[in-house]
């Protein structure tokens, strides 16, 4: 498709202050086109004027691309200037094929994948209307309590910067007028993972040294890759929310990393401005936001209703309002918007790319590689010629997997776990038993005799646990992360009947599983895998896939370790003793030890990884100079598999106090039975670089190790030394 031509400036030129204010106004669908009597509930307490809504420059939630169209065409009959309305969505892991959450991509450790997903949603949505999408989530993350984890890769910002970055790559293409291209946001700009007590919205104080270790990377990596948009996030950062805050917007983002394209508030993020408690004034909650660069406000009243009287009253620049107005124009022309509003979307063109086979197959593959084998003593892969196979739990026949957030997929296509086993293995006898609830508060047992009983006369038995896919995502904290309900006695009892069981866990979050992990010989979890999630559970659970996925963010013990992550500080006093052995005068914790259950990095496979050798070819390096690092990594197995080769680094002695272990690279492989290959990273002196006291981002002279294997469980250790 070409692009476009049109002149912006000109087209600046013409339009009065009402039109501009309107290209800076993001609303629902369900607002446009309406008369005051018309809008109802929550839309109502915005007080917006039915006449200001047909200068609105953006959209969002709307149905589809019938509605799109409608809109569009209505928009455009009445525009004197024939600016499109643009239209934005959520599509966090798919469209209409839906694949796993994000924490599970994050789990398969696996780029190409991710960038195999996110192509697939693109076209999906692009044919849907979609034209700017909200995506990706990057807010690094260690409080397993916290609703959205499921949005964001894990608890590494390396690994988080890489996704991301591959994310924003795929869904924009390397020419935004493609109609299968559409334009990236990222968000939440900044720190919204690291809420207090992983309570969703809550405040964010966090030293700017922390900022710029942990949770900046992932934001930087997206602006990097050419993101065209980002949202500041709904939380104070620091005593100053996110949206009004010079620093973070015109400090960081803007200047020190060039970003240049639209800023969009977060929905309402302006009128809660209020809320917080910075103004009592909805027109000085405008004002505050625009001069902190917000070019967009979503879903609140401030632009609409007070950005042209801010503007007429020489609060605010004109100048700086058509700045703000061209970069939107710009992103529209960059879409292809002027020369076809609709970008070639149409019920046909949607109803062809949803929901194929190809589709389908991606999101099973999707499925596979980013499931986690937990725990296996031998009972997993169960054997093909069972005869009788008893599914038990809440999980075992419901479709409701596809997650939460799911845009416009549907329950209803999704392969429930029953479906997937009988699809497999259409000679074996298939018996799906609920057995309790997975809701917190719904404590029958009047379904565990029925349970007990399909256990006892299965051959293998699959325990379906987790938590309801509403349990996870925005609003969603959790004070008690374990299983929910009385699962953890139904499995008990399951597990008493038939040891040949293995545990499948579905689940938006790392859960505290410890009881589960003392009883249950294998543990798999497949997160919330989506539309073809039961057909990748049961060639997972039957052999004819073999597991590769790793744990993107730690597994606790105990909700008390939460925060919980790798990459942590040793103390003045760290434990000296045995992990179960508490240790008094040194920071630990009685009864239950510092480690997570399963540490990031973990995941087990049918295959047998030996991790034969670790060498450097030099043990010293300069600023100038690099190091290769060679890992050997044979298959002892009879079987082929996948492998994520991880690479860690630990600086011995610096400034500030430095993590025990950092990811600085890793590799997925394949490897065939009783292959042995050798793994090459190249180590430099950026990777070893850290924030000092002052925030300056230096390396310094001294000691390091580098490391294979996992967090917490290291296996080959070799020193080096950085020279200056």
């Amino acid at each position: 498709m070409a692009k476009s031509t049109k002149d912006i400036k000109a087209l600046l030129a013409e339009m009065t202050l009402e039109e501009k204010v309107g290209q800076l106004v993001q609303l629902n669908t369900a607002l446009l086109g309406k008369s005051t009597a018309e809008i109802t509930g929550p839309a109502q307490k915005l007080g917006v004027d039915p006449a200001q809504l047909k200068y609105v420059g953006s959209t969002l939630n709307f149905h589809g691309v019938e509605e799109m169209i409608a809109l569009q065409e209505t928009h455009m009959a009445e525009d004197r200037l024939g600016i499109p309305i643009c239209f934005m969505m959520d599509v966090i892991h798919g469209y209409r094929t839906i694949y796993p959450l994000p924490i599970a991509l994050g789990a398969s450790f696996d780029p190409d994948l991710v960038a195999k997903c996110t192509r697939m949603a693109a076209k999906e949505a692009t044919a849907g209307g979609v034209q700017v999408n909200f995506t990706p989530m990057v807010d690094y993350v260690r409080d397993a309590r916290w609703g959205r984890v499921m949005e964001c890769c894990g608890e590494d910002p390396y690994l988080n910067s890489v996704m991301g970055a591959v994310q924003v790559k795929a869904f924009q293409g390397d020419d935004l007028s493609d109609p299968e291209n559409m334009a990236a946001c990222v968000k939440h700009f900044a720190a919204y993972g690291g809420a207090e007590a992983g309570r969703d919205y809550n405040t964010v104080e966090i030293s700017e040294r922390l900022l710029r270790e942990y949770y900046f990377p992932a934001y930087k990596a997206c602006v990097d890759a050419g993101v065209r948009m980002v949202m500041p996030s709904f939380n104070s950062l620091n005593g100053v929310p996110s949206i009004a805050n010079k620093w973070l917007i015109e400090d960081v983002l803007k200047k020190e990393w060039g970003f240049d394209g639209v800023i969009i508030s977060d929905y309402n993020a302006i009128g809660e401005l209020l809320k917080h408690g910075i103004t009592d004034d909805m027109k000085e909650a405008a004002r505050l936001a625009f001069e902190a660069y917000c070019d967009i406000d979503m879903m609140s009243p401030g632009y609409c209703k007070f950005l042209g009287d801010l503007v007429r009253e020489g609060k605010i620049s004109e100048e700086a309002l058509d700045r703000a107005v061209l970069k939107v124009l710009q992103l529209k022309k960059d879409l292809g918007l002027f020369e076809d509003p609709y970008r070639g979307a149409t019920p046909e063109k949607e109803a062809a790319v949803c929901l194929t086979p190809e589709h389908r197959a991606i999101a099973r593959e999707a499925a596979e590689s980013s499931a986690v084998l937990l725990k296996n003593e031998g009972v997993l892969p169960f054997k093909k010629d069972v005869k009788r196979v008893a599914l038990i739990g809440p999980f075992a026949a419901t479709q409701a997997i596809k997650g939460f957030w799911a845009c416009n997929g549907e329950d209803k296509d999704c392969i429930s776990v029953e479906m997937g086993v009988k699809n497999l293995l259409p000679d074996a006898e298939v018996i799906a038993v609920e057995g309790c609830s997975a809701e917190w508060n719904e404590l029958s047992r009047e379904g565990f005799a029925a349970a007990v009983e399909a256990a006892k006369n299965a051959d293998a038995v699959v325990l379906c646990l987790g938590e309801p896919q509403n349990y996870c995502g925005e609003g969603n904290s959790r004070a008690d992360i374990r299983l929910p309900g009385v699962q953890e006695e139904l499995a008990s009892l399951v597990l008493a009947a038939n040891k040949n069981t293995a545990v499948l866990l579905f689940n938006g979050r790392p859960l505290v599983l410890t009881e589960i992990d003392k009883i249950a010989p294998a543990i798999l979890t497949m997160w919330f895998p989506g539309t073809e999630g039961g057909n990748a559970a049961a060639r997972l659970l039957f052999g004819d896939a073999n597991p590769s996925g790793k744990v993107s963010m730690s597994f606790p013990k105990a909700v008390g370790q939460c925060p919980i992550y790798y990459n942590h500080p040793n103390t003045g006093r760290p434990k000296r003793k045995a992990e179960e052995i508490h240790e008094t005068y040194t920071s630990n914790y009685i009864g239950c030890g510092n480690l997570p259950l399963y540490s990031f990095g973990h995941g087990l496979s049918y295959s047998n990884f030996v991790y034969e050798s670790l060498e450097l070819d030099t043990d010293t390096m300069t600023d100038e100079s690099t190091i290769t690092v060679t890992i050997r990594v044979k298959n002892d197995s009879a079987r082929k598999g996948r492998e994520v080769i991880q690479l860690y680094m630990h600086d011995l002695y610096a400034s500030t106090v430095r993590p025990i272990q950092s990811l600085i690279a890793f590799e997925k492989i394949e490897l065939d039975a009783g292959e042995t290959r050798d793994v090459t990273f190249t180590v430099t002196e950026p990777q070893l670089r850290f924030y000092d006291f002052n925030c300056n981002h230096i390396s310094e002279a001294g000691e390091f190790t580098l490391s294979t294997g996992y967090a917490d469980h290291l296996l080959h250790t070799k020193s080096f030394w950085l020279k200056k």
